[in-house]
């Protein structure tokens, strides 16, 4: 990944009429909270299909699962027990589940996440990893194999997600990649069709929330370049745009450029990448360093849906912190391993 890879009146009133007035007022406070409004695309703007409910104030949920809640079993096992318990800082969080690869049953991974947080009354967080070229042949090169098989994917994710809540970040890197010219002209059309497509199949379900990945605040800088490329991908029927998936920029300064971004898309809401921002980013120096696994990073804001900024719907950490950006050198393993050692230092 080129950036590293949740007043009652007093008024007496019969009991139909108190039902109309409670009805009234929703309907008041649902337009004061921006509830189901458009994301502009343009001109002829498109009114995106509004969730069940927003995410303000709804809970994250926790996967018990994963490889920081297995090394806290590990360490405490074997004894570690203070490691253990700063590996708790995120194993007690709820951090994104990613999806990135067609192994079979990824479908089945994706129907069993959304249930057990319905079960619980949660919202899941799922990042969606696998457009053809992804990375553009960088550390997380892959993805599908072709456009078909996108598709293919994709429709299967959507459905396994039918009568569920989600809150969905959709492809980390592919348009900020797109806009550097990583793909020939043909290449990034088709990509940004495909992400449209792909908006559409999972906006498709009334209680998903889809955020198309828009970089960060240091990697397209101008964001007029970034605001025609989400609209090619589907920005109109997005929920919003995500920022700063599996990089360190600071939240203050993704909220200036979020800020920034929202208002050339008439109003759009997005959402922050958190996990590893709590010290903000290493000084760029030579080669990757700057963002593949730099030392000296910290946890950032706890994942939470109650951000306190209006255009801000949610801090996530949608990078699991612990796991690696890629192999680029003091021990560190492939691209979404995960790395106790680094870890530990996010912790501290």
């Amino acid at each position: 990944m080129r950036h590293a890879h949740p007043s009652h009146g007093r008024w007496p009133l019969t009991a139909a009429g108190l039902s109309l007035v409670l009805v009234l007022a929703a309907i008041a406070v649902l337009s004061l909270r921006g509830e189901d409004s458009p994301v502009v695309g343009g001109p002829a703007a498109v009114r995106a299909p509004a969730p069940t409910s927003s995410a303000d104030g709804q809970a994250l949920y926790v996967d018990a699962n994963g490889a920081a809640a297995d090394q806290v079993r590990a360490w405490e096992r074997s004894g570690r027990t203070a490691d253990a318990r700063l590996i708790r800082r995120i194993a007690d969080q709820p951090v994104a589940t990613w999806f990135a690869d067609d192994n079979a049953g990824y479908a089945d991974r994706a129907r069993q996440l959304v249930t057990a947080a319905t079960t619980a009354g949660r919202l899941p967080v799922l990042t969606l990893y696998y457009i053809p070229d992804r990375d553009c042949a960088g550390q997380s090169a892959g993805g599908a194999a072709d456009a078909p098989a996108y598709r293919t994917w994709v429709r299967a994710i959507a459905a396994a997600l039918h009568g569920h809540r989600a809150l969905v970040i959709l492809e980390p890197d592919a348009v900020p990649q797109a806009i550097e010219g990583c793909l020939g002209d043909r290449a990034t059309r088709e990509r940004y069709t495909l992400l449209a497509e792909a908006v559409g199949a999972l906006r498709a379900n009334p209680g998903v929330r889809v955020y198309l990945d828009a970089g960060n605040p240091s990697w397209i800088t101008d964001p007029a370049r970034m605001t025609a490329a989400l609209r090619d991908s589907g920005i109109a029927r997005a929920s919003g745009f995500a920022l700063n998936v599996a990089n360190f920029e600071t939240t203050t300064d993704n909220i200036t450029y979020g800020t920034r971004l929202s208002a050339l898309l008439g109003g759009a809401h997005f959402v922050v990448d958190t996990s590893r921002n709590g010290n903000g980013p290493a000084r760029k120096g030579a080669g990757n360093q700057h963002w593949c696994n730099p030392p000296g990073r910290a946890l950032g804001n706890p994942p939470t849906t109650r951000t306190g900024v209006p255009l801000a719907d949610a801090y996530l950490w949608v990078k699991r912190p612990g796991e690696s950006d890629g192999a680029c050198g003091n021990g560190a393993p492939p691209a979404g391993q995960w790395w106790p050692e680094y870890a530990l230092a996010l912790t501290r």
